[in-house]
C-alpha cells in the first residue's frame, strides 16, 4: 500500500513539475508499480480500462479522416462570420454547442471533434486559444453530466442500478443547465479582456467564402455518413449490447476501408502520448484500487457519517469531486458503487434516498473531473491535441482556472442536492 502510493504521488509531482512528458512519467509509474510486484502484469491489465481506449483510438481515426476534408476549417469560418468575428461570442457558443453534444454523444466524442475547430478559429484570428481550451474543457464535462451516456462515471452508475436514460434529464439536466449559463456568464467575464482581432484581418476573414475551405468533396459525403452513423452507433449501443469503443472501432475500420487512405499516414495522426497516458494512469490507480487504499479512504468516510443519509449524501459528493480531480474517476466510480450498495443494505435506506446518494456519486466525479488537466478523459485529450498543435497547455495553467471553478460548480450541486433530494 505504501509503495502504491508513493508511486502515485511521484508520478503526480512530475506531472506538475512537467519536466517530463506526462505519458513517460505515467508509463514509467505504471511499469514500476509492475517491476515492485505490486501488480502482476496479468492484474494490471486487467485494471486498463480498455472500452475507453479504444473509444478514442476509433475516434481519433474517425476525426483525422473528416478532417482532411476540410470540414473544420469550413465550420470555424461559419462559426466566426456569423459571429462577426467577436472572439468572446464565440469562446460562448462553441462551449454551448459542445455541452450539447457531450450530452447526446459523450465528452470525449466531442472534445474531438469541436477543440479542432476551436483552434482553427484562433489561427484564423490570430488569437490565444487557451480560453478556447479551457471552455471546452470545462462545458464538456458538465453537459456530459446531464445524461446517462454523457460521460463514463454516469454509464457505469446506470449499468448498475435500475437508473435510466430519462432519470439522468430529469434529476441531473436542470442543475446542469442552471451550470451552463452560470459558466457562460463566468467565462464571458473571466476572458471578454484576453482577445484583440486587428480590425483589418477581421474584415478579411469576413470576405472570406467558407466553401473554399473544403478540400475533398467526395471525402466530405463520405466523412459526415460515417459520422452520422458513429453518432447512431452509439445512441444505440445499449440495445444493441455493443461497447462504445466496439462501435467507434468498426466505423473507424468501415471508414478507412471506403476512403483508401494510406493506414500508416492515419495511425501518425492518432495521439498516441494521450494513449500510453491513459494506459500508465489506469494501471497506478489501479494498483492503489488492488492495494486497498481508495476503499479504505471511502470506507472511513461512510464511517464518519454514522449512516446519516444527508452527511452521507455531501460526503459522497464532495470526496467523489476531490478525488477525480486528481485520480481518474472511472476507477473511483466502481469502487464506488459497491461501497454504496452495502451501504444501502446496512443502513436499510429505502430506494429514494439510495437514489439521492447516486445522483451524489454522478454529480461529484463528473463536475469534480474538471479540477485539474488530468481529472476526466476529455481534459486529457484536449491538452494532447492542443500539445500536438503547438499550443501546449500546462497543468498550472489549467489548475488556476479550473479548480476554482470546479468547487464553484460543486457548490451550487450542493444547493441543488440540499433543496430537493436531502
Amino acid at each position: 500500500m505504501t509503495l502504491a502510493i508513493l508511486i502515485f504521488l511521484a508520478a503526480y509531482a512530475l506531472i506538475i513539475a512537467e519536466k517530463v512528458n506526462r505519458a513517460v512519467v505515467a508509463l514509467l509509474g505504471g511499469t514500476l508499480v509492475m517491476v515492485l510486484g505490486i501488480l502482476s502484469q496479468e492484474k494490471a491489465v486487467e485494471y486498463v480500462d480498455w472500452n475507453t481506449l479504444g473509444l478514442l483510438l476509433g475516434m481519433m481515426i474517425i476525426v483525422d479522416l473528416t478532417r482532411r476534408s476540410g470540414v473544420f476549417e469550413y465550420i470555424a469560418l461559419q462559426a466566426v462570420q456569423l459571429t462577426r468575428a467577436n472572439p468572446v461570442s464565440l469562446l460562448i457558443v462553441l462551449g454551448l454547442i459542445t455541452a450539447f453534444l457531450s450530452a447526446i454523444l459523450d465528452n470525449v466524442t466531442t472534445v474531438l471533434l469541436i477543440v479542432p475547430v476551436a483552434l482553427s478559429i484562433a489561427r484564423a484570428l490570430d488569437i490565444s486559444p487557451y480560453p478556447f481550451l479551457i471552455t471546452q474543457i470545462f462545458m464538456s464535462n458538465v453537459g456530459g453530466t446531464a445524461t446517462l451516456i454523457g460521460d463514463p462515471p454516469n454509464i457505469m452508475i446506470g449499468s448498475q442500478t435500475h437508473l435510466g436514460f430519462v432519470d439522468f434529464i430529469v434529476n441531473l439536466g436542470p442543475v446542469v443547465l442552471f451550470l451552463l449559463i452560470l459558466l457562460s456568464g463566468v467565462f464571458y467575464f473571466l476572458f471578454r479582456q484576453s482577445f484583440t482581432v486587428d480590425e483589418k484581418l477581421k474584415k478579411e476573414i469576413l470576405a472570406l467564402d467558407p466553401r473554399e475551405k473544403i478540400k475533398d468533396y467526395r471525402l466530405l459525403k463520405i466523412s459526415l455518413i460515417m459520422v452520422g452513423l458513429t453518432i447512431l452507433g452509439f445512441s444505440l449501443h445499449q440495445v444493441l449490447h455493443l461497447e462504445s469503443a466496439t462501435v467507434a472501432l468498426f466505423m473507424a475500420m468501415v471508414f478507412l476501408a471506403v476512403t483508401r487512405e494510406e493506414i500508416e499516414e492515419v495511425l501518425l495522426a492518432v495521439e498516441w502520448p494521450t494513449i500510453f497516458f491513459f494506459l500508465g494512469l489506469f494501471i497506478m490507480v489501479g494498483a492503489l484500487e488492488e492495494t486497498g487504499v481508495i476503499e479504505l479512504i471511502a470506507r472511513w468516510g461512510l464511517q464518519v457519517t454514522e449512516g446519516n443519509l444527508l452527511l452521507t449524501g455531501m460526503f459522497v459528493l464532495w470526496l467523489s469531486a476531490i478525488a477525480s480531480a486528481f485520480l481518474d474517476n472511472i476507477p473511483f466510480v466502481a469502487t464506488m458503487i459497491p461501497l454504496l450498495k452495502a451501504m444501502g443494505e446496512m443502513g436499510g435506506f429505502p430506494a429514494e434516498a439510495m437514489d439521492s446518494l447516486w445522483w451524489s456519486l454522478a454529480l461529484g466525479a463528473c463536475l469534480g473531473g474538471n479540477g485539474t488537466l488530468i481529472g476526466a478523459s476529455a481534459n486529457v485529450i484536449v491538452a494532447g491535441i492542443a500539445e500536438k498543435e503547438g499550443y501546449p497547455l500546462s497543468y498550472r495553467r489549467y489548475f488556476v482556472y479550473g479548480f476554482p471553478l470546479m468547487l464553484l460548480t460543486v457548490l451550487v450541486a450542493t444547493a441543488y442536492l440540499l433543496l430537493f433530494y436531502f
